[in-house]
């Protein structure tokens, strides 16, 4: 017991020693309100590592008093079930916490479910994945609560690391330590709300500092240097990872592009450049578009040449490809044109090609009466090239529009064309 890690031994032991999540956990909350009185849902916890997934599962045993059973997904076989089904028939209800519990199978399923649904075993399970993309249904379906807990506040994890240095019965309390408050916030900042992140931090610094007058004062060198190997949580294929995508695009398409490099950055540090290029290729033609047609050309140049470089020098033709969409002219026109196009179709809007249109090259084709086309460049039109007012769409379709121009950047000179070749048509 004395080699556990400082995060496992500070770990709550009821529910008034959790730290942050108050919306969620907290004295005024709900689901505080019902563990208090007895009353223990099965439940799935989401979020990102180190946010107290497990500590949550652990508090309300304590709180609650009932027999707790943690097992991980990815280790636990159809005994380890078995076992836990045994124990809740000898001794009534019990707690299992499942971690990982999106790579539940289906046998352990089917072992368990019977007794989560007549409440003998009360099922909390932990995820980093979103639960309705990657929970298998009939488990939700018996979780009457899914709860997304969010990364711990800077206050919230100094609150913490003030409680392990001052804790002497399972913290650092008894062992003599000095710390500032603004070592504290560095420790803190340098976790990315990370609670066991940052109690690993804490300890490591301590052991890596001097001892002054019996008391072990925090080195600022030791938390500079250690804060740079705590990693930065990026998991490539992850829930947590397109979110990242999505928040980068949601930057861009806003204009906001401090935001935006914040986001790109995190990605970076996952090292999946080639996801990173994709999206941003995306967001060329679906946020800028018609506005500022040259972008597609620049961003397609910009991840080609991170592709070929790789890391670390990646970054830089992507960072300039990413400050040019968000202070670029937007447009999502062409492409909402296309999908309306595609939702008439699937509406059954629909009509047979108008003859003069239909391919005519081959002998025969006039027989059939794909006749009457009139080739547009044979009649200029200003400096616009060749134009000729002649039916494009069927005939069940003709007078529908599809594109609704932006007046944006450069669209705004095409919506004028666009307009002006309408009115020729009246």
């Amino acid at each position: 017991m004395h080699n556990e890690p400082l995060a496992y031994k500070m770990r709550p032991r009821n529910l008034d020693e959790v730290v942050g999540q108050e919306d969620i956990i907290g004295k005024d909350s709900a689901l505080y309100k019902m563990i208090i009185k007895g009353h223990v849902p099965s439940m799935l916890l989401y979020g990102p590592p180190g946010v107290g997934k497990t500590s949550i599962a652990s508090a309300i045993a304590g709180s609650s008093k009932l027999p707790f059973f943690a097992l991980n997904a990815t280790q636990a076989g159809k005994s380890d079930i078995e076992q836990v089904v045994m124990d809740a028939r000898m001794s009534g209800k019990v707690i299992l916490f499942l971690d990982e519990i999106h790579r539940f199978n289906k046998l352990q399923q089917d072992t368990l479910l019977p007794h989560v649904e007549n409440g003998s075993i009360v099922l909390i399970g932990a995820t980093t994945e979103n639960p309705f993309h990657s929970v298998n249904p009939a488990i939700r379906s018996r979780c009457g609560e899914i709860l997304q807990l969010t990364r711990l506040t800077v206050e919230d994890v100094c609150t913490l690391l003030q409680q392990a240095l001052t804790d002497k019965e399972r913290g650092l309390g008894k062992l003599g330590v000095s710390a500032t408050n603004e070592q504290l916030i560095k420790i803190a900042e340098a976790s990315n709300g990370d609670a066991r992140k940052s109690l690993t931090l804490l300890e490591s610094v301590y052991y890596a500092s001097d001892e002054q007058d019996g008391v072990t004062v925090l080195s600022d060198r030791a938390i500079e240097h250690l804060a740079k190997r705590i990693g930065v949580y990026g998991d490539k294929g992850g829930s947590h990872f397109y979110n990242l995508l999505s928040a980068l695009q949601k930057s861009i398409r806003g204009s906001d592009t401090n935001a935006a490099l914040y986001y790109l950055a995190h990605l970076l540090e996952s090292g999946d450049i080639v996801a990173v290029c994709r999206r941003l290729l995306v967001i060329a033609y679906e946020d800028i578009g018609l506005a500022n047609p040259a972008v597609g050309a620049h961003v397609n140049a910009a991840t080609d040449a991170a592709q070929k470089l790789g890391l670390p020098e990646a970054r830089i033709p992507l960072a300039a490809a990413v400050v040019e969409m968000c202070l670029s002219d937007k447009s999502n026109s062409a492409y909402k044109a296309l999908d309306a196009a595609i939702a008439a179709i699937h509406e059954g809007k629909t009509g047979d090609i108008p003859n003069h249109l239909k391919d005519a090259h081959y002998a025969g084709a006039k027989e059939l009466g794909h006749v009457g086309y009139q080739y547009p460049h044979d009649t200029p039109i200003g400096t616009f090239g060749g134009w000729i007012n002649q039916q494009y769409l069927p005939d069940a379709l003709v007078g529908m529009e599809f594109y609704k121009p932006v007046i944006a950047g450069e669209e705004k000179r095409m919506a004028s064309i666009y307009e002006k070749l309408k009115s020729f048509k009246m």
